[in-house]
Parts: C-alpha cells; structure tokens; sequence
C-alpha cells in the first residue's frame, strides 16, 4: 500500500491552541502507511470570487489548493467559536471549494475532532463543519465521533498533553480513522 497523506486541518489562530496541540500529537502519529501534516489555513484572505473570476488569484488560495489536492484525506481538529465552525476554517472551506467545479475536497475520507473547555466539547462546531463537508463531498467518518470536553485540563502551559486518557482516545480515533480511509478508497 502506498503512503497515505492525510491533512490536519486546525481551526484555531491562536498561538497556545488546544486544537494545534491535537494536531501536533496526530502528526507523531505517521507511519509508513499514514503521514499526517497539518495544512496552513491562516493565511488565506477571505474568499472573494472576484478573485477566481477577475483575477488575479492570491498566491495563498493556489498553495493552499494544490497543497489539498495530492491529500488523501482530511482531519479536522476545531475548537467552537458561538456555537459554531471558527471563521477560519469555514473560510478555508470556501477557498478549497472554488472555482466552482473544480472543488479540492471532493470524493475524499475526512474526519472531525472538536474541543472546548466547556462541557460540550464542541459540540456545535462539530455538527456545523459536518453539514458543510456533507456538501463539499467529503465523507465524514461517522463513528467514533469526537466531542474533547475541558480540553484545558488535559493540556499544560508547555503545551504538552497531560492526560493519558487523551493521549489514548486520539489513538483510538486515529487507527479508526485510518480503517474508514481504507474502506472509502477500497
């Protein structure tokens, strides 16, 4: 089997993200098999069509597309932001999705995780990113779903994982992920 690379897609700027930290985790996780990297989305303006039908495209949007389009599949890794996706992500959304039929998430296995401090881990944002990867076309992994509640308790100011629970859940998720890319791309 060749290599399958996947991208980590973070919804989260901030410089001590407890999504980045889940990221970074999942990118120790490669193998052979499995290479993980996240994908840089913070420098994309926000989508403007003007840009695909009048020029000129910014260097980032044509980067950013050509980096998604040799991925295998996709894992998002969020935070909520008022119950919903942070405006950084739903923007890369739209950025990957133009010009219209020439989407780079088409046809691809991909896979939410969501944290938050709160209770809910999440909850929200992960529902809200599903329905728009629904109609990208992307096939969202179904079980096991991923709600990181208090997410601030398991990660140090060192940005460092502290909790072998945590550790182990990503784990879980990640061998289940790699089973359900198998199964699409069989």
């Amino acid at each position: 089997m060749s290599e399958k690379k996947i991208g980590l897609f973070v919804g989260s700027l901030r410089k001590g993200s407890y999504s980045k930290v889940l990221a970074h985790f999942i990118e120790g996780l490669s193998s052979e098999v499995f290479s993980y990297k996240m994908i840089e989305i913070g420098d994309l303006p926000l989508y403007n069509q003007d840009f695909d039908d009048h020029g000129p495209v910014p260097d980032s949007y044509t980067r950013f597309r050509d980096a998604v389009k040799l991925l295998d599949g996709f894992i998002f890794i969020t935070p909520e932001y008022n119950r919903s996706v942070p405006a950084v992500l739903k923007n890369a959304l739209d950025v990957g999705s133009r010009p219209y039929g020439h989407s780079v998430w088409s046809s691809k296995p991909g896979a939410i995780i969501s944290d938050s401090p709160g209770i809910y881990g999440g909850f929200g944002a992960n529902h809200h990113l599903r329905q728009s990867l629904v109609f990208l076309n992307v096939f969202p992994m179904q079980q096991p779903e991923s709600y990181l509640a208090k997410i601030n308790s398991s990660i140090n100011e060192q940005a460092e994982i502290t909790s072998d629970s945590l550790k182990d859940t990503l784990v879980s998720f990640v061998e289940a992920f790699e089973k359900w890319v198998k199964t699409v791309q069989a």
